[in-house]
């Protein structure tokens, strides 16, 4: 019964699960320190006001409180900015540099649309003659 389970624990899947959990909550703060210290100021330099929870409107008794809407919106927006241009952006850059670049071995004939080896000269399926 345990060796299943220190199977499952020690697959990989399951730690590298949890150490991604630990890494996304330790970046939530970092990023939420951001929002929160420079670009919030910086939307309350611009604006006027940082806090938009105040914002509400009425209509016929009924209040909508759109103001933490709002707040939420912009935090939202301006993490998931954060987290792409700190993280995504640079590991697709990343990625995309160390990628193999595997040589082309086929072409696509231009009479039937077929894959062909590169070095062919005559198309096995439609039998028509290729150019260089």
């Amino acid at each position: 019964m345990f060796k299943g389970f220190r199977d499952f624990l020690l697959r990989g899947n399951v730690i590298d699960l949890a150490v991604a959990v630990v890494m996304g909550v330790a970046f939530n703060a970092v990023v939420a320190a951001l929002v929160k210290d420079l670009v919030t100021p910086l939307i309350a330099a611009i604006v006027g006001k940082p806090d938009f929870s105040a914002l509400n409107l009425t209509i016929n008794g009924s209040r909508f409180s759109y103001g933490d809407f709002l707040n939420a919106l912009i935090s939202f927006v301006l993490v998931a900015l954060a987290v792409y241009y700190a993280i995504v952006y640079p590991m697709n850059r990343l990625t995309a540099r160390f990628k193999s670049k595997e040589p082309v071995t086929t072409r696509e004939c231009p009479e039937c649309l077929s894959t062909i080896p590169t070095g062919a000269r005559r198309c096995a399926y439609c039998t028509s003659t290729l150019t260089a």
